[in-house]
């Protein structure tokens, strides 16, 4: 992708989309689950509704894909795969969102896609539709998909419109802030498989702007700048990072940096971009939360920060953190990237969502 960027034959985010490409099946139903492409509020959707007769109405998880806001789709073979277990073992409707990405579109259109689904499908009718007990429906995403279903879960609970209220949210690796790049764990994973440090640099920038100084603003971490410095509280990592995993590294404030990149990118201080500049008066709205977190990942300790903030808001946490694993574990789940690491933090995931929906 580096190489075919700098021939100027394709953009980066273009070149990596084709291992999206080779992942995709198409939308076919089993013995188990009938599998449909169709549309939401005009955006497309997967969606994954059990075979079996009822035994009554049935949960719902409405499920937001990861790639960095650039990348993913719906229809990738791990993420249809954990649709149909969900909806499977869960005997629930699961609503698998395509939303746009960037390059071509940029923050919010991806938020307002996935937000635009959610309120859509929370309304009575389409829950009665589909057979969905209202007091039952969960968000969940894994890594931007995480970032997406944190934001949604805010701006849900706000929404005076919305009468429906979210049971749960289930946030793997999320991504939830823009404003320190240089947490511990971006440190001690900087060049780990998956997910790098300069990967994650590129897809926060891609999701603001094409504008290569923000890119470069955000891989020194002087891209926040000193009159947003309060801000800064909320992702104070020697605060809301357990001891554990501050482990011996000394905290440091990010330098502020010039104006310009906040002032045109006003996305960068938007909390539905980065979900942890949300308050407390918010946080404490809240449902119930599964947080899962992998030690040698860069998205680490976003995810335990999330989990610390929201505990000292009052909301009932679970944080399970995966000593063994990395980031986008979850999604190994057939051959040729199949893990039992995978199924494991699956099933994980499963066993919270069956307890707690």
């Amino acid at each position: 992708s580096e190489a075919a960027e700098l021939l100027g034959l394709m953009h980066y985010m273009e070149g990596l989309r084709l291992i999206t490409a080779v992942e995709l099946v198409p939308a076919t139903s089993d013995e188990n689950v009938t599998v449909t492409d169709t549309e939401l509020s005009g955006v497309p959707v997967r969606l994954y509704l059990p075979r079996r007769a009822p035994a009554g109405l049935r949960r719902a998880v409405l499920y937001f894909h990861g790639g960095g806001w650039c990348l993913g789709d719906a229809g990738m073979h791990g993420y249809d795969l954990m649709s149909r277990r969900i909806s499977n073992e869960l005997d629930a409707v699961v609503v698998s969102v395509n939303y746009r990405l960037a390059p071509p579109h940029r923050f919010p259109a991806q938020f307002e896609d996935v937000y635009s689904v959610s309120k859509f499908f929370l309304r009575s009718e389409v829950l009665a539709r589909h057979g969905v007990d209202p007091a039952r429906v969960c968000v969940a995403g894994d890594s931007a998909g995480g970032n997406l279903a944190a934001a949604v879960a805010q701006q849900l609970s706000e929404d005076p419109e919305v009468k429906t209220k979210l049971k749960a949210q289930v946030l793997i690796y999320p991504a939830l802030q823009a404003l320190d790049l240089d947490l511990p764990s971006y440190r001690d994973n900087a060049d780990k498989p998956v997910l790098s440090r300069a990967l994650m640099v590129r897809f926060w920038s891609e999701y603001f702007s094409a504008d290569p100084a923000l890119r470069e603003a955000m891989a020194s971490n002087r891209h926040v700048p000193a009159e947003a410095g309060a801000l800064l509280h909320w992702v104070d990592w020697s605060r809301w990072l357990p001891a554990e995993m501050r482990k011996a590294h000394t905290y440091s404030r990010p330098a502020a940096g010039s104006a310009e990149p906040a002032r045109s990118f006003p996305g960068l201080l938007d909390p539905r971009a980065s979900p942890l500049l949300a308050g407390e008066a918010r946080l404490r709205r809240l449902p119930r939360t599964f947080i899962l977190t992998c030690e040698h990942d860069v998205l680490r300790d976003d995810g335990a920060m999330y989990a610390g903030r929201l505990r000292a808001a009052g909301v009932p946490v679970t944080h399970h953190h995966a000593r063994d694993a990395f980031h986008g574990a979850v999604t190994f789940l057939s051959w040729p990237l199949e893990l039992a690491l995978g199924h494991r933090l699956l099933g994980t995931c499963l066993r919270w969502l069956r307890e707690n929906l």
